[in-house]
C-alpha cells in the first residue's frame, strides 16, 4: 500500500533512455507496471508525444527530482512537477556525490520535511541507513526507497545484510528497492526478502530487447513476491534428507 494505493504489480518502471517512443510504450505494457517514473527534464525534452505515452499507458505517474543537488532545487522541481502532472506523488532525489549518485542525507531529510508540509506524498530515494530512514519518517514520509546499488550500475543488492536489517527494522513500513538492479534475478531476490516493490530503469531501457526484458522483470517481481508470501524454507548449515528414514526397510 503506497499512500493509500494498493498495486497489483509491484514493478515500477522508469521512462528514460529507451531507443524510441514506441519501444517505451511496448515495454511499459509488457512489464505490467502500474507506476512509471519521469523526470521533469525528460518530460520537457519529449513534449506532447511523450505526454501521450504517459497518458495512454494507464499507469500512475511518479514524477521525480532526478539531477537535483540542493534542497531548493529539489523542492522547486517537485512543485513544478505537481503543477504539470496533477499529482501529489513525488520521488525525491537530492544527490550528494557525483560519482556514486548517493543521496545527500541531510538535504534529503530537509527537502522531505518541506514537501510533506506542503501536502506532497514523498517517495524518498535513500540508502539503507536506519537513522536516515527514521528521520525521513519523522519528516512525514510514509515509505522509504533504499538503493540496491548506485544508479545505473547493475550491481544488484550490494549490501544484502544491511537491507535485511532495514527490512526487519522498519516492519510495516513500505520499502521499495530503487536503483542498481541489473537482472530479473536481482529483482526477484529483493521481493523474496520482503521488500514491497522494485523500481528500475536502465536494465530495461538499455537491453538488446527492452520489451522482452520488461516482461522478464515483471514476471520476476511477481514470482519473488509470491515466494515471499508462500514462505521460503530457511537455510540450513547441514543436509536434511527429504525422504524420512522412519518406515524404510532395513537390509542386512
Amino acid at each position: 500500500m503506497f499512500y493509500g494505493i494498493d498495486l497489483k504489480n509491484r514493478l515500477m518502471l522508469g521512462t528514460a533512455q529507451y531507443p524510441s517512443p514506441q519501444i517505451l510504450r511496448e515495454a511499459i505494457a509488457a512489464s505490467g507496471a502500474e507506476v512509471i517514473t519521469v523526470s521533469l527534464r525528460r518530460e520537457g525534452q519529449g513534449g506532447a508525444a511523450f505526454r501521450d505515452i504517459l497518458k495512454d499507458s494507464g499507469c500512475r505517474v511518479l514524477p521525480n527530482t532526478a539531477g537535483c543537488h540542493t534542497v531548493r532545487e529539489a523542492v522547486t522541481t517537485a512543485q513544478m512537477a505537481r503543477e504539470l502532472f496533477g499529482t501529489t506523488w513525488i520521488k525525491l532525489e537530492v544527490i550528494g556525490h557525483a560519482d556514486t549518485l548517493q543521496p545527500d542525507p541531510f538535504a534529503l531529510v530537509e527537502a522531505a520535511r518541506i514537501l510533506c508540509s506542503e501536502g506532497f506524498e514523498v517517495f524518498p530515494y535513500t540508502t539503507e541507513d536506519l537513522i536516515v530512514g527514521e528521520k525521513l519518517l519523522e519528516a512525514g514520509c510514509r515509505l522509504l526507497m533504499p538503493w540496491g546499488a548506485p544508479i545505473g550500475s547493475g550491481q544488484g543488492l550490494r549490501n544484502i545484510e544491511g537491507l535485511r536489517t532495514m527490512r526487519a527494522h522498519f516492519d510495516g513500513v513500505p520499502l521499495v528497492i530503487d536503483a542498481g538492479i541489473g537482472a530479473p534475478s536481482q529483482a526477484a531476490l529483493a521481493m523474496e526478502m520482503g521488500f514491497d516493490a522494485v523500481l528500475l530503469n536502465t536494465a530495461v531501457a538499455k537491453a538488446l530487447d527492452p520489451v522482452a526484458m520488461a516482461r522478464a522483470f515483471g514476471q520476476a517481481v511477481t514470482a519473488g513476491r509470491q515466494a515471499y508470501a508462500a514462505g521460503l524454507m530457511p537455510r540450513r548449515d547441514m543436509a536434511q534428507a527429504s525422504t524420512p528414514v522412519f518406515g524404510m526397510a532395513v537390509l542386512t
